[in-house]
């Protein structure tokens, strides 16, 4: 990689030499405009398959009362245009390279986080963790690589941070179905990128986690106050633990007889 300056800015020129890893290809010997176009375009993405359950269940949203400090992250594209969002076909550029133990075909999660409300993120303020997808990187140098997008749940962003690709598992669920323990209810906080309404299949967050004894697999019923006097709440549906953290866990929806809101009651079968 050679390094220039412009206007008091870095920036980096990929020297399209037989050494970049994983990129040249037979199609050097038809000359830099076979090269350039390598640069430009990813490989088409192949099909994936994954189950619909897994594919969804790698999407779904988490929460965190801290901004992930993780240095990996998407700095652009090889488009020859800057870019605000990226979809399978693209080729991303990630701020790290063989110099930092970045590999031809190791894959990553990406991530962004997307507070509740404007301010800093904290315990009163959290934010929803957003995975935008996960990809795959294609060539690398010392300080910086290319990488392909393997598959998008939404569009994959500038400064988007880089966690290793794990396959989530399905949570066993039992057959049984407690009573709703209704001496503590939880709440519903929000979806991916702040969605405050839910039905069926949908993943949404609580604030209930391993901390309140939830574990994967739990069962919820999810109810409504409609504040109005002598009244009962309302039954909306159930949804089931996906993901579980210390004070906060991810559910889906499995059974919506009207939308889940930000703000209902969930009580776990127990």
């Amino acid at each position: 990689m050679t390094n220039h300056t412009l206007g008091g800015r870095r920036i980096s020129a990929w020297p399209w030499r037989a050494g970049l890893v994983g990129l040249l290809s037979a199609a050097t010997v038809l000359g830099m405009g076979g090269v350039v176009g390598l640069a430009q375009r990813a490989p088409s993405p192949a099909p994936t398959d994954l189950s619909a359950e897994v594919l969804s269940l790698a999407c779904a949203p988490s929460l965190s009362n801290v901004i992930p400090d993780v240095p990996l992250r998407v700095t652009g594209s090889q488009e020859s245009t800057a870019r605000h969002s990226f979809a399978p076909g693209d080729l991303l550029v990630i701020n790290a390279g063989t110099d930092d133990d970045i590999e031809v075909g190791q894959e990553y999660f990406t991530r962004r986080a997307v507070p509740l409300a404007r301010g800093k993120v904290n315990r009163d303020n959290p934010a929803t963790i957003r995975t935008s997808g996960w990809i795959r990187v294609y060539a690398v140098d010392d300080e910086l690589s290319l990488a392909t997008i393997t598959y998008g749940c939404g569009s994959v962003e500038p400064n988007d941070y880089l966690e290793p690709f794990v396959l989530p598992e399905m949570p066993a669920v039992s057959s049984l179905r407690p009573e709703a323990q209704r001496d503590n209810y939880g709440h519903v906080i929000g979806g991916t990128d702040n969605r405050t309404a839910f039905g069926n299949g949908d993943y949404f967050i609580v604030d209930r986690g391993s901390n309140h004894g939830i574990r994967p697999g739990a069962q919820f019923v999810v109810y409504r106050d409609k504040r109005q006097p002598d009244t009962f709440l309302v039954e909306l549906g159930e949804a089931v633990a996906v993901t579980v953290g210390p004070a906060a866990s991810t559910l889906q929806v499995t059974v919506s007889r009207d939308a889940f809101m930000s703000g209902d009651y969930v009580a776990l079968r127990k």
